[in-house]
């Protein structure tokens, strides 16, 4: 194995382009792409599909890039430790989360504390931070689940009640509480199917014999409040995750008694990581 040429295509399959990835190697783009051509050539394999100067991985690619990524993070531990007692830390810490709520004031004291570290925080439903996660695109998730697999260590956030939302134009006589089973009554609208908001609601209407059919399916928790502050109809939320729109209300569900346990997770063989330590310790 040649490790140029494996470097060279890490950087192509992460940049998108042999443009990009020999700027960021410092190198010529025929040299990357020469690189790459020889591992192909090599292993008589293909890695990228190229078709007017654009590229996409091919499934072969896709595999190898998972462990490109596994590989240059083990340099980059070596590094951490032959370092940590003399630099500061630096890098990128990815997060990616169903809610930012829960991780705000650790997100304020770790910045605090390493202020040379870039953060990017992605959302998302608990399957789509799960893959992240898996893929190493992604350093630390949060997810709306107790149990996200035997590679993942997790740290509970707490839990809170799931309520019923509105918009005040909607619900214009005073309510205190909705009945589980009168939603039925009302048009709803739910997270996509990922959700664990929706996952909970649709297994307590099924062990009731309700059937819901969601009026409208919005792609995000942003999403869907907006649509249920327009007046669309009710929609799903934690407590801890209503916020304060002044255009919203909220309802505890009587006869029901749902709760969301958020939960840290990161990738058990990461939990070495300088960055991920660091992150967890603050």
């Amino acid at each position: 194995m040649n490790f140029s040429q494996i470097r060279a295509f890490h950087y192509v399959a992460l940049t998108g382009g042999f443009s990009r990835a020999a700027e960021t190697l410092s190198l010529t783009q025929p040299a990357v792409s020469e690189q790459v051509r020889r591992l192909e050539s090599d292993h008589d394999v293909l890695l990228f599909n190229r078709e007017r100067k654009q590229i996409t991985l091919t499934p072969m690619a896709e595999q190898l890039l998972l462990a490109t990524k596994q590989l240059f993070e083990i340099e980059e531990r070596i590094d951490d430790l032959l370092s940590e007692n003399r630099s500061a830390l630096q890098g990128q810490l990815r997060i990616m989360v169903d809610s930012a709520f829960h991780l705000s004031d650790r997100l304020v004291r770790f910045r605090a504390k390493f202020p040379h570290v870039s953060i990017s925080v992605q959302t998302g439903n608990s399957e789509d931070v799960l893959a992240k996660l898996r893929s190493y695109d992604v350093e630390i998730g949060v997810v709306g689940s107790q149990k996200p697999g035997s590679d993942m260590e997790i740290q509970s956030l707490g839990k809170s009640q799931i309520m019923a939302v509105a918009s005040k134009s909607f619900i214009k006589d005073r309510i205190d509480r909705l009945a589980f089973e009168d939603l039925q009554g009302y048009p709803l609208v739910f997270r996509e199917k990922g959700s664990k908001t929706r996952q909970k609601l649709e297994k307590e209407a099924a062990a009731s014999d309700i059937t819901f059919t969601p009026a409208v399916v919005a792609e995000g928790r942003e999403a869907m409040l907006e649509i249920v502050a327009s007046g669309m109809g009710i929609g799903f939320v934690s407590e801890a995750e209503f916020g304060n729109d002044p255009r919203l209300v909220r309802f505890p569900l009587e006869g029901m008694n749902l709760s969301m346990s958020e939960s840290l997770v990161y990738l058990k063989q990461r939990g070495d990581l300088r960055i991920i330590k660091s992150f967890l310790s603050s």
